[in-house]
């Protein structure tokens, strides 16, 4: 049986992938930002999933204006760095479990929600940044991800976008979908996005390190109470862009403590502020053995 043995939460902020890919992870601005997931790449070389669930939202790349799905599956075979405007990041192509994903499309499509089934996509520094910060830079030539990944994205670009609740229930849903695979894989579930920011208007430049804790704090002990956070006050409270943290109550919503299970372990935490203007955020949550 296939099994969630971990959630991980980080930020995929643009300018993060800009300084991995130019050598500038040891500068005075970005250094302690990278010393945050010094242990998280440790974490991930221990705990290497076959599989990681990766909940990401696409910035216009992959779709735009013209198509715009709440939820889409990504069930192809390998998905390419995308082009979002200054060439492609140097990194390897994503390869993704077309079995897995399609095995998923199903149980959740079948358990109420709807999602938009995708066989061919690029992918951008939404799902690419993260993969840098746990798993390090791979040659892009030469090299590979460590494990197999199913890009899921979500539409918290255009209004109306899901809510917490449902983007919670529908990591439950997808927990169920992992469980009940019958080949014997790890997988993990990683929400990305977020932390508070706004890019544009008066508040440009927002970020609120109250809130920021206070949702992490949330996330592990109170996810469900959390879940019903309306849409109003993390865009008052987290900028315009925050948003993007309901994507990280999908990843939540996926562990076992929702279905009844043992408190998840917290393995690591790390916050910093600034990153481009944006604050950063960063958990690691592993279930009960």
């Amino acid at each position: 049986m296939a099994r969630i043995t971990a959630s991980v939460y980080t930020s995929h902020v643009p300018a993060i992938g800009a300084a991995l890919d130019l050598g500038r992870t040891t500068e005075p601005y970005w250094q302690p930002l990278f010393a945050g997931y010094d242990f998280s790449k440790r974490w991930f070389a221990e705990n290497r999933p076959d599989v990681v669930f990766l909940v990401y939202n696409d910035h216009a790349t992959a779709f735009s204006l013209d198509l715009i799905p709440t939820f889409a599956i990504g069930t192809g075979e390998r998905f390419q760095p995308a082009d979002e405007g200054w060439g492609p990041r140097p990194v390897p192509t994503v390869i993704g479990h077309p079995d897995l994903a399609s095995h998923i499309a199903h149980s959740v499509i079948q358990d109420d929600f709807d999602l938009t089934i995708v066989n061919k996509m690029d992918v951008d520094h939404g799902l690419t940044v993260p993969l840098s910060l746990m798993c390090g830079q791979p040659d892009p030539v030469r090299g590979a991800w460590p494990c197999t990944v199913i890009p899921f994205a979500v539409n918290v670009v255009q209004y109306p976008v899901p809510s917490g609740r449902r983007c919670f229930m529908l990591g439950q849903a997808i927990r169920r979908a992992v469980e009940s695979y019958g080949p014997d894989l790890n997988v993990q579930i990683w929400g990305t996005g977020g932390m508070s920011h706004q890019l544009q208007g008066p508040r440009a430049g927002l970020i609120n390190r109250e809130w920021d804790n206070r949702f992490l704090d949330r996330l592990i002990t109170d996810p469900d109470a959390l879940s019903r956070t309306p849409h109003d006050d993390y865009v008052r409270e987290a900028g315009s862009e925050g948003i993007e943290l309901v994507m990280w109550l999908i990843a939540r919503g996926a562990m076992a403590d929702i279905n009844g299970g043992a408190a998840p372990k917290v393995a690591h935490r790390f916050y910093h502020v600034p990153a481009s203007n944006t604050a950063v955020g960063h958990l690691i949550l592993e279930n009960s053995k």
